[in-house]
């Protein structure tokens, strides 16, 4: 799929600051993937989609976990977490994406996992250092990216989870897992 007929889809689903959001991952992760060499379409591609089904209603959401057999423990933590496996899902069901790097880095992008692929990470955080962000710690993950990847990653899964302490928020078991596949390596 070519990138005019991606986003005119996408913006189709969600429009205004999701969308700004959108493109604003999409140029964070064609830069990320032409410097730490991945594949700029991929990379493309899969940023233009991984929001996908973020504003789909919640129970919508479930069902698609349910219906697509997604990992059931998401179903116990905050919905905010569900948009990517559900985007995984359709995308593969309606529109005949097969690529399990795309799928699975649209899937994890909002947990992150052990073991995640290039792609993933770019994914990852593209999502989160995109130039429409602004809060603590983004600057300095911005500033890690341009040095060195997995360092930047690291500090973002890093700060993702000190937010959700300070929050006592739950904290997904794949999260705690990338962040220790970060510490350990």
């Amino acid at each position: 799929m070519d990138r005019d007929k991606a986003l005119e889809i996408v913006e189709s689903k969600i429009k205004g600051p999701r969308f700004q959001h959108t493109l604003g991952v999409v140029e964070t992760a064609i830069k990320l993937a032409e410097k730490y060499g991945a594949d700029k379409e991929h990379a493309e591609i899969t940023a233009i989609f991984h929001d996908y089904a973020k504003l789909m209603p919640i129970n919508e959401l479930k069902n698609i976990l349910i219906e697509g057999h997604e990992d059931e423990r998401l179903l116990f933590y905050h919905p905010e977490l569900w948009h990517g496996p559900a985007a995984a899902y359709i995308l593969k069901k309606e529109f005949a994406i097969e690529n399990e790097d795309i799928l699975n880095a649209i899937r994890f992008h909002t947990t992150g996992r052990a073991k995640m692929s290039l792609l993933e990470k770019i994914i990852y955080l593209a999502d989160y250092i995109e130039p429409g962000r602004s809060f603590p710690g983004v600057v300095e993950t911005r500033n890690l990216a341009e040095i060195d990847l997995d360092q930047a990653v690291f500090k973002a899964i890093s700060n993702t989870i000190s937010f959700l302490i300070e929050k006592k928020a739950a904290i997904f078991p794949d999260t705690f897992e990338a962040y220790n596949d970060f510490a350990l390596n």
